[in-house]
């Protein structure tokens, strides 16, 4: 498993050329801090949808991801057409990151994630990251 420092983390979010985003949205628990992050630099709206799908000790739980706030998140009912950014830690499969797609549809999405497949990727690697964070 390979250690990322934040220093790290943060020099390479600030490199990415964003498109202009009118809302962030990070994904619970994984995407919190590098959404935070992001939405601080972008000034941007910042908001937290919570999925899940793998626990702790990253073995899948659910057969499907499943958004377990999604009476508190009226924004597919309100707001249509907006440019929005999913964050998200590490995406292998991309069903957490589809899941969350499907929740804001009518709207333009793009995807972020630390590691594995999205528009913005830091890393796209099989390797496991060792995040700052989940050390704590």
């Amino acid at each position: 498993m390979r250690r990322v420092s934040f220093d790290t983390l943060l020099r390479k979010i600030k490199n990415i050329k964003f498109d202009n985003f009118d809302l962030i949205i990070g994904i619970g628990r994984g995407g919190i801090i590098p959404a935070s992050i992001i939405s601080y630099l972008l000034k941007k709206e910042l908001r937290i949808v919570n999925i899940k799908f793998r626990d702790d000790d990253n073995k899948i739980i659910y057969k499907n991801p499943k958004i377990t706030n999604k009476d508190n998140f009226k924004i597919n009912n309100k707001i249509k057409n907006i440019k929005i950014l999913l964050v998200d830690d590490v995406s292998r499969t991309g069903k957490t990151l589809e899941a969350a797609k499907g929740l804001f549809s009518g709207n333009r999405i793009k995807t972020f994630v630390i590691n594995g497949n999205a528009d913005y990727s830091l890393f796209d690697t099989k390797e496991c990251l060792r995040l700052p964070w989940t050390r704590a």
